[in-house]
């Protein structure tokens, strides 16, 4: 019992209410554990997995776990953390993404121990009636309670109706799964609490809540996203995982270790942070653990193999030891890869800089990168190269606030 407490709580950032939990534990049953991803873009990150980790390590302790796709919820749009009412997915889009949702998660998942369900099951064979009682359980002030909906009304914002009724549409998705247990990100809490009121209103005992931190990106500062440029997609190429996670900051690797790690457990994080501490260990050779371990999980154990070779084999070869050093400073939002080549003077122009990455002729941490849009964030000290000879240091700090 202490083990799976122990391996459940690891990572996470609440669990209302944990003596329940530990009831249910007690009963020896398998629990019914719930997470819901709203399909509103084709691809994952790796801030989507956290919550597939947790699951993951509830099916390694014998649990029943559901991946529910929300194409219902998601044709409504989640209104969490939005100042403005976000458009309605088309039924065309969701349908479409979440087709690729439901093979990504099997990177992470056991197949045959996930129960896959869309929410359209239960809400596409509701009448309008329906909707109204289930409306009906819930009154407009506690959903003006939730801080995005308090904001946007102090500030004379518009919202929507359909907005209040997502909470109402997520909650009773543990109703209809009769869930023991649902997870889901720290900004998710008052759509997961309203799961516990709406199974006491059904007479079912009310699930458990796990909440999971969010996930910083590159960046270490801002959570995980597309629209910020700081993810790692899990159908990436495998080049990409790697090279991007030898790219985040000394102090972010270990918030990756334990929030995406299986093969390091806390003890052993806490054993070598203290082995950095004491300068017994170089943080380089724990970064190549996890991309090595990250490469290894959404590509193959010999994809993974084959890169870290190589990546060796650059690293005790031609790189000069004389390498220029230089300190640059940037935003929160990053800077632009043609402006850092620019600035360390290794292309003369941004202009040549941006043709010189289109032509794949600029590595980072020895990655090709052909993007012009590639964001180096504060925080991160990397190793540049332009063509054969063109070599830099780069620590990137972070821009004094003004």
């Amino acid at each position: 019992m202490n083990e799976a407490l122990a391996l459940i709580a690891r990572g996470t950032e609440e669990i209302l209410k944990r003596d329940e939990l530990e009831r249910r534990l007690e009963t020896g049953r398998p629990l019914r554990i719930k997470a819901g991803f709203d399909p509103t873009a084709p691809d994952l990150h790796l801030g989507h997995t956290v919550l597939l980790n947790k699951m993951r390590q509830f099916q390694d302790l014998g649990h029943q776990v559901i991946f529910l796709i929300g194409d219902f919820t998601g044709m409504i749009g989640d209104p969490t953390g939005k100042n403005v009412t976000r458009k309605p997915l088309t039924r065309e889009d969701v349908l479409a993404n979440a087709e690729t949702y439901a093979e990504q998660v099997y990177k992470v998942l056991d197949r045959s121990k996930t129960e896959l369900r869309f929410n359209s099951e239960w809400f596409g064979a509701m009448s309008a009636a329906d909707i109204i009682r289930l409306a009906g359980q819930h009154t407009v002030a506690r959903m003006l309670e939730r801080d995005d909906f308090a904001k946007r009304y102090a500030a004379q914002q518009s919202i929507a109706i359909h907005e209040f009724l997502y909470p109402l549409v997520q909650g009773y998705d543990s109703v209809a799964l009769k869930c023991d247990v649902e997870l889901g990100g720290t900004d998710q809490k008052f759509n997961l609490l309203m799961g516990r009121g709406l199974q006491e209103n059904a007479g079912q005992a009310p699930q458990i809540v796990i909440t999971m931190p969010l996930l910083e990106g590159l960046d270490g500062v801002n959570k995980m996203s597309k629209s910020l440029g700081n993810y790692i997609g899990i159908n990436e190429p495998a080049k990409d995982i790697f090279g991007k996670t030898m790219s985040i900051s000394d102090d972010l690797m270990w918030r990756w270790f334990e929030l995406l790690s299986f093969s390091k457990s806390l003890t052993d994080i806490g054993d070598m942070k203290l082995a950095v501490s004491k300068q017994l260990a170089n943080p380089r050779d724990y970064k190549l653990e996890l991309a090595y371990e990250l490469t290894a999980r959404f590509h193959s154990a010999s994809v993974a193999d084959e890169i870290l070779a190589g990546w060796h084999a650059m690293r005790s070869g031609a790189v000069p030891t004389d390498i220029a050093i230089h300190t640059i400073h940037a935003t929160a939002e990053g800077i632009r890869l043609p402006a850092v080549l620019r600035e360390i003077a290794l292309a003369a122009s941004g202009a040549e800089a941006t043709r010189k990455i289109k032509e794949r002729a600029v590595k980072v941490d020895e990655v090709v990168i052909d993007d012009p849009g590639f964001l180096v964030f504060p925080g991160g000290n990397h190793l540049l190269q332009l063509g054969k000879r063109g070599y830099a240091r780069v620590y990137v700090e972070a821009l004094p606030p003004s």
